[in-house]
C-alpha cells in the first residue's frame, strides 16, 4: 500500500510538471544573409529567450522588477518595469501560465550582436486586485524579439507585441 502511494505521489508531480511546460515549436531556421545559425546559438537562444518568459512571469507576479535583469535589457526591460511599477501602483498583480510558443527565426546579424525571432504565444492571464482575480483570460498574441548576446547568455533587448 505504501508503495502504490509512493508511485502514485511521482505520477502526480510529474504529471503536473509536464502539464506546466509550455508546448514549444521552433521551425527550421532558414535565415536570408551571410550569417549561419549554428545549432548551439539556436539551442541557447531559444532556452535563454523561454527562461525570460519565466523570469517575466515571476516578475509581474511579484511586482519586482529587479527580476528581469538577468533576461532583459534596454527598450524590453524599461518597458517591462514600467508596468511592473503602474501594476505596483494599483495595487494589483498579474500572474500568467504559458500554453504554447511557436518560435521563427527571422535575421542574425553579421557580426552576431543580435538575433531577431518571431513567436505566436498562447498564455492563460490572470489580474489579481489585492489577492482577488478580477479578470481572466486566454490570449493569443504575436511578437517580435531581438535578443542580444550579454556575458554567457541572450537577453531580450525588444518585445514587441504585433497585431496578427
Amino acid at each position: 500500500m505504501l508503495k502504490f502511494l509512493l508511485v502514485l505521489c511521482a505520477v502526480t508531480t510529474v504529471s503536473r510538471e509536464v502539464a506546466a511546460q509550455a508546448y514549444v515549436r521552433v521551425e527550421p531556421v532558414n535565415l536570408q544573409g551571410p550569417r549561419i545559425l549554428q545549432e548551439q546559438a539556436k539551442a541557447a537562444a531559444v532556452r535563454d529567450y523561454l527562461k525570460s518568459w519565466q523570469s517575466l512571469k515571476d516578475a509581474l507576479q511579484q511586482n519586482r522588477v529587479d527580476l528581469l535583469n538577468s533576461d532583459f535589457v534596454g527598450v524590453a526591460r524599461d518597458k517591462l518595469a514600467d508596468t511592473i511599477q503602474q501594476q505596483a501602483a494599483l495595487g494589483i498583480h498579474t500572474t500568467y501560465e504559458d500554453r504554447a510558443h511557436d518560435i521563427q527565426f527571422v535575421f542574425y546579424s553579421p557580426e552576431g550582436l543580435s538575433l531577431e525571432l518571431k513567436d505566436n504565444v498562447e498564455y492563460d492571464l490572470q489580474i489579481f486586485d489585492h489577492d482577488k482575480v478580477t479578470a481572466r483570460q486566454r490570449v493569443r498574441a504575436s511578437y517580435i524579439v531581438v535578443l542580444t548576446p550579454a556575458e554567457v547568455r541572450w537577453k531580450v533587448r525588444v518585445l514587441q507585441s504585433v497585431p496578427e
